[in-house]
């Protein structure tokens, strides 16, 4: 491979000089969010588990979605490969406390070192990974460099490249070549991104299917399903799922709408992130509703218009709950969150107009019946009227969900053996 053009050595300069102040930052935010000081230091590279026996694949993730994305494929590459143990990164407190209840068989989760040369020389020498996958939009160049020069074969899975990043990176082709090429396989998880890389020079850049559609669904405790289920009753009920800032507001306003023909109608709000969810109480009790708050342990009883369920790893609970889930993240520029978990729990699906990051799969979503794009509270409000009053049309929507969900499923396997043979696992 050709030698680093000046960027990247730039990169590198600032990148190591800037790395103490670095972790004085991301620390403090974990220790924000509970994360014991023991773990806070493998952003530094310091491992706090051993590294198991035999051979190891590494997985890099960003964050929460990323990281439950290629826990199923991690599950079917441990079945294929029964002497292979994995370790999964990442580098939000919130990816760390949701994986931990998922962990497939032989997985262990540590968090990112920092993309710098002493933390990564810890991190690798530690660990030695055999192999080492990364996944979406996550690639640091030290991380990738420093991996790449120990001789350990890499690949990029369910890349995704917004168009403003392909700009940029079209400014810098020789600076975006060197990066990319030091993968053996680059999965894209739409002909979008295989298009911005092939632009660029990258042919081992192909399409395939979105790795979120094969994440199957969440779990859930089943205890505490039937109890709530034996709470609700016959309540109306509508699930707000991993709302972001601005998007609280367009809920609350649908909500108070749905209640003047439903008055009994029971609001279930998810926030992206847990620590919002005082402000989202706050605007709760501003809008004249009657809350109750999960992490206080509040009741839910029959004056309950909106629950808000700010905790972590209970989302499988809330689709499996609600036969009704609008999906956030698509009202703001997020770019919209995974279909397919509520999809495979058979809850019918609504959706803003906003879905960048699932631009294929959406509208595929509302062709076969499982969802529909609504643009603003008081579309939604119209719409979750219409489904609550009319069970037969919303029991065809869940129908629906469920079938599109499952016929995503085929193409793990195939995926999970192309993977190990681009990686010399086999």
């Amino acid at each position: 491979m050709q030698g680093a053009p000046l960027p990247i050595w730039l990169y590198r300069a600032a990148a190591n000089i800037v790395a103490p102040l670095a972790y004085r930052r991301v620390a403090a935010k974990l220790d924000a969010q509970g994360i014991s000081p023991t773990r806070q230091k493998e952003r530094m590279g310091r491992a706090t588990a051993a590294r198991p026996k035999g051979r190891l694949v590494w997985f890099h993730a960003a964050s929460v979605g990323e990281s439950l994305s290629v826990l199923r494929l991690i599950e079917h590459l441990g079945q294929a490969l029964p002497d292979t143990s994995f370790l999964l990164t990442s580098g939000t407190a919130t990816s760390a406390q949701v994986v931990a209840k998922r962990l497939p068989p032989r997985t262990q989760h540590q968090f990112a070192p920092l993309d710098a040369s002493r933390p990564l020389r810890r991190f690798l020498s530690n660990w030695h990974p055999d192999a080492a996958v990364f996944v979406e939009s996550e690639l640091w160049p030290q991380m990738l460099t420093r991996t790449h020069d120990r001789g350990i074969p890499l690949a990029l899975i369910n890349a995704r490249i917004s168009e403003g990043s392909a700009r940029n990176w079209k400014r810098f082709p020789e600076t975006a070549r060197y990066l990319m090429n030091h993968f053996r396989m680059i999965h894209c998880q739409d002909q979008r991104t295989a298009d911005h890389l092939h632009d660029l020079g990258l042919t081992q850049a192909e399409a395939g299917q979105n790795l979120k559609s094969l994440a199957g669904p969440a779990p859930y405790d089943a205890a505490a399903l039937a109890g709530l289920q034996e709470t609700i009753a016959n309540r109306p009920l509508w699930l707000a799922s991993s709302t972001h800032p601005g998007e609280d507001e367009v809920m609350l306003a649908a909500h108070k709408s749905v209640l003047q023909d439903n008055p009994d109608a029971l609001l279930i709000l998810v926030p992206r992130h847990p620590e919002r969810a005082d402000t989202i109480a706050k605007q709760i009790t501003d809008a004249g509703l009657t809350p109750a708050r999960r992490s206080k342990g509040d009741p839910l009883t029959a004056t309950t218009q909106v629950y808000l369920a700010d905790t972590l790893g209970e989302t499988g609970l809330w689709y499996a709950l609600s036969p009704l889930t609008c999906l956030c993240g698509s009202f703001t520029p997020v770019g919209g969150h995974n279909p397919f978990e509520p999809a495979h729990a058979g809850s019918a699906i609504l959706h803003g107009p906003l879905y960048a990051n699932f631009a294929k799969t959406y509208p595929e979503l509302d062709a076969a019946g499982a969802g529909i794009e609504v643009d603003d509270a008081k579309a939604l409000a119209t719409e979750l009227d219409k489904l609550l009053k009319s069970p037969d049309r919303l029991d065809t929507l869940r129908d629906n969900a469920r079938r599109f969900a499952a016929a995503q499923d085929d193409v793990l396997d195939a995926f999970a053996d192309t993977l190990c043979k681009a990686l010399a696992m086999r």
